[in-house]
This record gives C-alpha cells, sequence and structure tokens, in this order.
C-alpha cells in the first residue's frame, strides 16, 4: 500500500492553470524588419507567441507539475503489519568505557585482550539471546550520555556497542551519573520491568552524583541495578566492591565480581534468568519512501521536452532562413 505524508500537497494542481489565466498573455509586437520573400502562411504555420495555447505543449508541462506534487507529497510504501513480541524485559547497559578500561587482563581464545574487547564479546552473545526484549545502551567515562534508546533493534545496539572505544567519554568514571542516567530513560516504562545493569573496572572519580546516592532515587522509581565489577583483584585500578554492593542492594539488584571473561559470560547468564514480564502488544509497520521516482519522472520528461523544444526551434529557423 502507497501513502502520502503530506497529500495536501495536491491541492496545488491547479496552480499553473490560475497563473495562466490571471496573468495576461504578452502582446506580439510587429516585426522590426520586413521580409517578403517569406509567405504569410510559412509565418503562421511556426507561430509560436505566447498567447497561443497548444496541448502538445500543456500536456507535457502538466504531467512534469504533477510528478513534482507527488514527490513532494512524499510518498510511502506501507508495508504488512507485524506484532512486536508482548512477553519480555527492558534492560538498560551501562558500560565503562574509560581509560582503565584498557588494561590487557582478560583472555579470549588464549589471547590477552583488554577489558573492553572481553566485555564485547560477551554482550555480543547476551545480545543475541535477547528474544522479545528491548534494550538500550549507555556509554560512560568522566560523562554518561544515551547510546541508544531502549530498542526492539538489537543488531543497531549491537553496533553501537562495537564502535565504542575506550575514552570517548574521558578517562574518568562517573557512575553516580551512569546510574542517574539509566533511571531517567526507564522511568516511563512498567515499574515491574526497570532493570540497570551496569559495568565497571573501578570505582566513581567523576561526575555530579554519588552512586549511593542514584541508587536511592532509584528505589523511588521502581529501577532494579544488577552491577559488575570488572578486572583482575590485583589490578592497579581498585574496583569498590563495597559501593557496587550497597548499590544493588539498595535496589533489590544483585552484585557480581568478574575476574575473568568466563566469569563474565555467566554473570550475564544468571541475568539473562530473569522473568520476563508482560507488555502492550505494539504494532510495527514498515516504510520505504519512494519520493525519488516520481521526482526522477519529472526531470526526466523536463529534459526530453527542453531537448524537444530546442529542436523545434532549430527547425523553424531554418524554415525561415530558406
Amino acid at each position: 500500500m502507497i501513502e502520502f505524508t503530506l497529500p495536501w500537497i495536491f491541492a496545488l494542481l491547479p496552480l499553473p492553470l490560475l497563473v495562466w489565466w490571471l496573468i495576461p498573455a504578452r502582446k506580439q509586437t510587429s516585426a522590426a524588419l520586413y521580409m517578403p520573400h517569406v509567405q504569410s502562411d510559412n509565418l503562421r504555420q511556426h507561430d509560436i507567441s505566447p498567447g497561443r495555447f497548444s496541448w502538445l505543449r500543456f500536456l507535457p508541462l502538466l504531467a512534469i507539475w504533477i510528478l513534482l506534487l507527488a514527490a513532494a507529497a512524499n510518498p510511502m510504501r506501507i508495508g504488512e503489519a507485524i506484532e512486536l513480541p508482548a512477553n519480555g524485559r527492558d534492560l538498560m547497559l551501562a558500560v565503562d568505557i574509560s581509560g582503565s578500561m584498557e588494561q590487557r587482563d582478560m583472555t579470549i581464545n588464549g589471547r590477552r585482550v583488554n577489558r573492553l574487547v572481553a566485555t564485547k564479546d560477551v554482550l555480543t552473545r547476551f545480545l543475541s539471546q535477547r528474544q522479545g526484549d528491548r534494550v538500550g545502551l549507555i556509554l560512560y567515562g568522566s560523562q554518561a550520555f544515551v547510546q541508544a534508546p531502549l530498542t526492539f533493534d538489537l543488531k543497531t545496539v549491537h553496533r553501537l556497542l562495537m564502535e565504542s572505544q575506550i575514552g570517548f567519554a574521558g578517562t574518568g568514571t562517573a557512575i553516580g551519573d551512569a546510574i542517574g542516567l539509566g533511571i531517567k530513560r526507564l522511568a516511563d516504562n512498567p515499574a515491574e520491568s526497570r532493570v540497570l545493569i551496569l559495568l565497571t573496572d573501578g570505582e566513581n572519580t567523576s561526575g555530579t552524583m554519588l552512586p549511593v546516592e542514584a541508587a536511592k532515587f532509584a528505589t523511588k522509581e521502581h529501577v532494579k541495578i544488577y552491577t559488575i565489577g570488572l578486572g583482575h583483584p590485583r589490578s592497579r585500578y581498585p574496583i569498590d566492591e563495597r559501593t557496587l554492593k550497597e548499590v544493588a542492594d539498595i535496589t533489590g539488584g544483585e552484585f557480581f565480581r568478574a575476574r575473568s571473561q568466563q566469569e563474565l559470560a555467566s554473570i550475564y547468564a544468571a541475568i539473562d534468568k530473569l522473568e520476563a514480564v508482560e507488555q502492550e502488544a505494539e504494532i510495527f509497520r514498515p516504510k520505504q519512501t519512494l519520493f525519488y521516482w516520481p521526482l526522477g519522472g519529472a526531470m526526466t520528461l523536463a529534459l526530453l521536452f527542453g531537448l524537444i523544444n530546442v529542436g523545434s526551434r532549430r527547425m523553424q529557423t531554418r524554415s525561415t532562413s530558406v
């Protein structure tokens, strides 16, 4: 099915005729040079004065005008209705991309990698199993920002996660601000499905909100927080396990300690066992814009009309010069 986003544009269809009727035709002036050898019937045959109406000229111009209006009205192809899953969870992921995530104390297939690479590897599998879930992504360092709002489009969430780089949000660790931003993004969802999963490898060193204070605010908004402390115990960047555990306890979540990539994977497997929540069913209709088809048709007709008009004038010039 094809629909027009701006159907009122077609109300402009009679505009060229109104202009033609309201603006008087330019009067034909007499020739400055009299050519007795040119027969009068020949001039009548090639008369192209502005006041003369010609269907051969009007119809192509009308077609061009209609096509331009159709392009301006923005035609869209509307696909069949797709009902999105009604069972699932709303999960907001908050991933630390501070400078300390560059520590290479994780292993994937026997290869040493930094903590962010290990996190991406585990979250790739985690996202692939989120059938029916909506997932959002927050990245934070010295500042926290939403990289992806809650969405069923998990491919886009995964792509944005893979594009994230250490230091993009600064070298500090604003855990409290990341929690506050997650609460804000989850506030409009059903209370029983507000879940924030926060991963960090350090302690709160930046931002304007303290993690515990943010956790107390989360309880008022019925947001459950699961915290994950990532990194080797002997790392030169200490993990504030006490604060992370307190944040989880205050909100009814749970604190996990991930010392290896395998432990991190098992943590997300445990979170995966959260009970699915009934959600309001959503209907989605895929849309595809089609304005370029009538626009291309109008440009093609205009080009052909111009070429034919130029050729016709050249022929008239040759015939009158004989």
